[in-house]
């Protein structure tokens, strides 16, 4: 039989009111007895009655997150933070994956609203549902909050990255380091993209470089962003090998490092790479990899209290908080030095069959 609350009220010591305090954390309940509650719950393995709970409270104890992709290292560790953080509060998470498509995130934000979430987290989404403003119309109905770049385009409750700030870091280093032929490697359709661009062309005006490069790699999951990286990449440094790779991800840049180790150039002595988000892959690259840090577990953490808030508080109020962003320095990038490429003949290059969208 399952333990109830009332056995845990008499473990504790406390009423069953207090426990369902400590469970819902929504009275203040001393120290002491919160632990000794808590240590009742573990000892006795207590899991509470969800649907209970949820035809009294009228919540489901679920939160939604929503990304474009579950491959991205990025994505799937700001996941990852912010279950551990809201699992201490009673709630669990509904992770879906759009896939990129603007149309099946709206059906996702749908879905969660018919299944009764309480709140919806949406990482990283659409821009075409941003411009429309169609989270600001959701947040009217529903506690959500977005995670992406600072934009002007939010009118709704966001936590923003200031990818500018990290960017400029990016791009001043690479000057200083004499780079005045950057290749800029971004993915399809974002905001995140779509800044990481323009700020590459006004570097790329500031300085009056000649040389302007942006590559552009089709969607999809974390291996086919790599092959379609590196294929693509091939076929450039053939024509004309920059100084310096800035990937728009940590995959990109994976994809990059291993064309070099092809064609045996090293890294940073013949060419630089510098990348963005600072995952566990750019940490484990060889070399490991210089790259833009974005503060997820922050992020996920100030995310994760700000939804709950606006859940036990009923809150429809609009709020707006913008970390800074940071270059990490890794082994990656040295001083510019012009290298050509020679194939030795009858070189083969062997890669996957890859759909290039």
């Amino acid at each position: 039989m399952p333990v109830t609350i009332n056995e845990v009220a008499k473990e504790a010591g406390v009423s069953i009111t207090t426990v369902s305090r400590v469970l819902n954390n929504n009275y203040p309940v001393k120290k002491e007895t919160r632990e000794r509650i808590e240590q009742a719950i573990e000892k006795l393995n207590y899991r509470p009655n969800i649907m209970a709970r949820g035809l009294i409270t009228k919540r489901t104890s679920v939160i939604g997150i929503i990304v474009p992709g579950i491959t991205n290292l990025f994505f799937s560790t700001i996941v990852e933070e912010i279950q551990s953080i809201i699992k201490k509060s009673g709630y669990s998470i509904s992770l879906c994956n759009t896939g990129g498509s603007y149309k099946e995130e709206r059906n996702l934000v749908e879905d969660m609203i018919c299944r009764q979430a309480d709140g919806i987290i949406v990482i990283d989404p659409a821009i075409e549902n941003i411009k429309e403003h169609y989270y600001k119309q959701i947040g009217e109905r529903l506690p959500t909050i977005i995670i992406n770049s600072a934009s002007d385009n939010n009118d709704c409750s966001c936590i923003c990255y200031d990818e500018e700030s990290g960017l400029e870091q990016a791009f001043e280093y690479l000057n200083n380091l004499k780079h005045n032929k950057v290749l800029l490697i971004r993915g399809e359709k974002s905001l995140s993209y779509d800044i990481r661009e323009e700020i590459y062309k006004k570097f790329i005006d500031k300085y009056g470089f000649d040389y302007e490069k942006v590559l552009t790699v089709g969607g999809g999951n974390s291996i086919e962003v790599v092959e379609k990286t590196e294929k693509e990449l091939m076929r450039i440094f053939q024509e004309d090998k920059p100084t310096a790779v800035f990937a728009c991800n940590d995959l990109m840049a994976v994809g990059a490092t291993k064309v070099c180790k092809r064609l045996s150039l090293r890294i940073p002595e013949d060419i630089s790479i510098i990348s963005v988000d600072n995952t566990l892959l750019a940490q484990t690259n060889s070399p490991r990899l210089t790259s833009i840090d974005f503060n997820m577990s922050n992020i996920a953490k100030v995310v994760s209290m700000d939804i709950l808030d606006k859940i036990n508080k009923d809150s429809k109020q609009i709020t707006k908080k913008v970390f800074k962003t940071e270059l990490i320095q890794g082994e990656s990038c040295k001083e510019a030095k012009d290298t050509k490429i020679d194939l030795k003949e009858g070189t083969t290059l062997k890669f996957k069959k890859v759909v290039l969208k």
